[in-house]
């Protein structure tokens, strides 16, 4: 057994060559879950290849202890497929991991399991090489099932750590804030010296709070000329950021937070095409987070910029100092305009200061705010602005049981997006030779009523005709679609057609749907 042979070769170095103890990384195969090695915290070698192995990863950040280490080090992009040095810290375990698509490994949901880890990279914190051998469990590990799943009560007996292996006490901050943080702040001649000294001190004490590190956030910030003052990969801890911000000096201008010049790019745009790319530091399985501090109100419009950059997966927060009053409305370019740029209009992403003297205590909510990843939606690109339209059988050989079955996934389905005519919208068509519309994109903009019309749908029964029903939702639906909607056509059906179907999948692809058959 691989895993056995782990602790053999440890054992047998700590008695012969103790000179090497503290150089000696034990490699393992990929399919070595942390739940068979008793240890608080250790560090092990992962091989290349893991991926291809398609070794099960349950959760997104922390991990259930069935599962991989390897291939969760792989998702969380600790490491890549080359392989390389994992750190694992082992944690209590929780209830809802949750599965995401990460790196290319798939990742799994599971209700609940008795014991959790987190891996980081050799860089990220300071642990200390396992010298002693790493035990394996008695127990036999199963892989649960998605619901009903058995937990044991006891807690796996360890192997004690001596005190000088222990790991260091946390560092204060959030915990598993994992993001990629750009703040984009204003240096226009407008704001005035004493102002953009705020803003640096406002950025180095958000860099203190979160604790930038590998295993955690990166920090970056462009001046809004725009002008990259530091790069996500440029600093790796705190002090250094913090030292990099007092360097920066103002570069003057206007207030261009959106469109500048006709020959210069927008700030915005500048994110979005070149900030958040792999040369500059972007990590692909954390957030994309920008924070625009805004001295009073925009001088241009920011809506377009914003909508590409949150179609990208960025998640846009807007730090507003000393805005319009209700006499100095009239004064904007874009009325609303933070409405208009955030991913959701609730206020979780716009954070009103009232004078830049206040400004301090702004960083506690933020900081908050970025590191609640399970609300930053804008990385979740499949939620974003969507035009959905299922297209369900309702042929004879269905059968009343199994509609009423088709029209709760349908139910299913829409309750995990946000509804509303900026955000998901859904429509339906029932087919059998014939086809009828159900419902229209935008007819129900909130999840409500929404679902209360999928429970109308009746039952039609007759033959079956899914490539005119393609067709019909094609010609229905998607060509009243705005054009900032991604397109998914959902086809529903129980067997065989009697006419082509190829054909119309293929006219809908090319129109720029995406065509997906249940």
């Amino acid at each position: 057994d691989g895993n056995l042979l782990i602790p053999l070769m440890l054992l047998v170095c700590l008695f012969i060559f103790p000179f090497v103890r503290s150089l000696l990384v034990p490699s393992i195969e990929c399919d070595v879950r942390a739940g068979k090695i008793n240890l608080p915290e250790f560090i092990v070698k992962c091989p290349a290849h893991c991926k291809e192995t398609k070794q099960r990863v349950y959760g997104t950040g922390v991990f259930a202890s069935i599962s991989s280490i390897c291939n969760a080090a792989i998702h969380s992009g600790v490491i890549t497929n080359a392989g390389g040095k994992v750190i694992v810290k082992k944690m209590a375990g929780q209830n809802i991991y949750k599965g995401t698509n990460s790196n290319g490994v798939r990742s799994l949901s599971l209700p609940k399991w008795r014991e959790s880890f987190a891996v980081h990279g050799q860089k990220e914190a300071k642990s200390q090489v396992v010298s002693t051998p790493l035990p394996t469990t008695t127990t036999t590990t199963t892989t649960p099932e998605p619901t009903t799943t058995q937990m044991t009560t006891e807690a796996p007996t360890t192997t004690p750590v001596p005190p000088q292996l222990q790991p260091p006490p946390p560092r204060p901050g959030p915990l598993y804030c994992k993001v990629d943080l750009a703040f984009l702040m204003d240096g226009s001649w407008s704001i005035g010296k004493r102002r953009f000294k705020i803003q640096k001190d406002f950025l180095a004490e958000v860099a203190q709070t979160i604790n930038v590190g590998v295993a955690g956030p990166m920090m970056g910030v462009i001046q809004d000329d725009p002008i990259t003052e530091i790069s996500l990969k440029s600093y790796s801890s705190s002090r250094d950021v913090k030292a990099a911000v007092d360097k920066i000096t103002q570069k003057g201008g206007q207030s261009n937070v959106g469109e500048s010049a006709p020959l210069r790019r927008k700030a915005l745009s500048y994110i979005n095409k070149l900030y958040f790319s792999d040369a500059t530091g972007n990590r692909g399985s954390a957030p994309n987070v920008v924070v625009v501090l805004v001295d009073g109100w925009p001088t241009d419009k920011v809506e377009e910029a914003s909508r590409l950059a949150r179609e990208s997966g960025i998640n846009i927060f807007f730090v507003t100092i000393e805005g319009p009053d209700e006499n100095e409305k009239h004064n904007l370019v874009e009325a609303n305009f933070v409405d208009k740029a955030v991913c959701r209009t609730n206020g979780f992403f716009s954070l009103p200061v009232s004078s830049w003297f206040g400004l301090r205590k702004a960083v506690q909510p933020l900081v908050k705010r970025v590191c609640d990843t399970d609300r930053l939606v804008c990385s979740k690109t499949c939620l974003n602005a969507n035009d959905i339209a299922f297209v369900i059988d309702g042929s004879s050989s269905v059968g009343t049981g199994n509609f009423r079955t088709v029209l709760q996934f349908v139910a299913n389905v829409t309750r995990e997006f946000e509804i509303s005519d900026t955000d998901t919208r859904v429509g339906a068509v029932q087919y059998t030779y014939e086809q009828r519309l159900e419902f229209a994109f935008g007819q129900y903009n909130n999840k409500a009523e929404l679902l209360n019309a999928i429970k109308r749908i009746n039952y039609w029964s007759g033959g079956t005709s899914t490539g005119a029903a393609i067709t019909y939702a094609a010609e229905q639906l998607f060509s009243k679609s705005k054009p900032n909607k991604r397109k998914i056509m959902i086809v529903i059906t129980d067997g065989r057609s009697y006419d082509d179907v190829r054909a119309p999948a293929l006219a809908v692809h090319r129109q720029a749907l995406f065509l997906s058959e249940k």
